[in-house]
């Protein structure tokens, strides 16, 4: 990990330290599952004496912030993944409805991060962004559905990041949980579709251009015109699956 943590400038007490980690967590810095650097190196990084800084990390644990791993390191713990409890989450995977307010819910909010993402992207996040893009581009012509719907995510997560809203970020970063715990794994059925990997792609690269030049008024249209799509598009896929399926069943019965 590139060094990200700050000399503790005043007392160096084990409060700052535990400020600082708390606020890389709170500003999305530091992610879940993220490890920090070894004590020695954390230690030398924040200018703090090893006991102060065992008894920071040792507090950040205790309130589950951080977590320790069998063989050594201290990660960040999974905190979003306490704001859908297990019930819940069971709940969204078998009733459709839940998939149809998730994206009415994100249509909105992700059309909010992207005009905040034009307004406030600094050179870095863009920097980030088109990295991001490219791999997209890459992806696209794989015909790996898992890989491409993976990249969608990051891209998502990474205009939330470039919102600058810590708020707007955790709570996308819980939807988008959903998606990568397999909750809502019917949105792989999209890719499916007939140029519907082209349509997404170019979607995504209407929003990154928004940003890019600074378009509040694009980016917010542009994102979501891109979650409509994908409401219309997995109505479409479970319909087509659900032909499918049918039309099985009836070749089968008629060839007993």
């Amino acid at each position: 990990m590139n060094e990200i943590f700050s000399r503790i400038e005043h007392s160096r007490t084990a409060d700052e330290v535990v400020q600082q980690i708390e606020a890389l967590v709170l500003e999305g810095v530091l992610r879940v599952g993220d490890q920090l650097p070894g004590e020695r190196d954390l230690a030398r990084q924040l200018e703090v004496s090893r006991p102060i800084l065992r008894d920071a990390l040792k507090n950040l644990e205790t309130r589950g912030l951080l977590t320790s791993r069998h063989g050594g390191g201290t990660y960040v713990a999974d905190v979003i993944g306490q704001v859908f409890a297990k019930p819940v989450t069971e709940l969204f995977a078998t009733h459709p409805k839940a998939a149809r307010d998730y994206l009415e819910y994100r249509r909105e909010i992700e059309g909010i991060a992207a005009e905040y993402a034009a307004r406030r992207a600094t050179a870095d996040d863009l920097a980030l962004l088109e990295r991001i893009v490219d791999r997209m581009k890459q992806a696209h012509p794989s015909g790996d559905m898992e890989g491409e719907a993976a990249i969608d995510v990051e891209f998502h997560q990474a205009i939330g990041e470039c919102a600058h809203n810590i708020m707007l970020m955790h709570t996308l970063r819980s939807c988008y949980r959903l998606l990568s715990d397999g909750v809502l794994q019917n949105r792989i059925l999209v890719y499916n579709l007939p140029d519907a990997s082209a349509a997404l792609l170019d979607q995504h690269l209407a929003i990154y251009e928004a940003v890019r030049k600074g378009e509040p008024s694009a980016a917010r249209r542009a994102a979501m015109d891109h979650i409509t799509y994908v409401e219309q598009a997995m109505a479409e896929a479970e319909r087509t699956g659900d032909w499918q399926r049918v039309a099985r069943l009836r070749l089968r019965q008629r060839t007993i």
